[in-house]
């Protein structure tokens, strides 16, 4: 059962966090690649959302054919609204940033794997 105790509803909790400012930082990545130098508290408003649509789907086990385009679509709208960009940015930014998330999501993971298969 989800959230069955305590520890394990400060658990998911603090895997929203990590997960949202993870995604503030990318989207902070990607705002700056298309509009330049930008308030980076701006992006602290873009990563709760699809944080939560994650952690949400993957503990109720949703399919990723979902999810993930709920997560994109609440991303855009979160990034329209934190930077008031016309669709066309808008559309620009959400594309940056799901590919910045793609490949540090990659490269951690990697890295992940390769310290766990490490030689004790």
């Amino acid at each position: 059962m989800l959230l069955q105790s305590g520890s394990g509803s400060i658990a998911v909790l603090f895997t929203i966090v990590f997960f949202a400012f993870g995604l503030s930082v990318t989207a902070h990545l990607a705002a700056r690649n298309v509009l330049g130098d930008v308030d980076p508290k701006r992006a602290l408003l873009v990563g709760p959302l699809p944080a939560v649509v994650g952690v949400v789907g993957g503990a109720f086990s949703l399919p990723a054919a979902l999810s993930v385009p709920v997560a994109i679509l609440l991303d855009a709208a979160a990034i329209h609204r934190a930077y008031g960009q016309p669709p066309r940015g808008t559309a620009l930014i959400t594309f940056i940033h799901f590919v910045i998330t793609v490949l540090v999501t990659v490269v951690v993971v990697g890295v992940a794997i390769l310290i766990a298969s490490r030689p004790t």
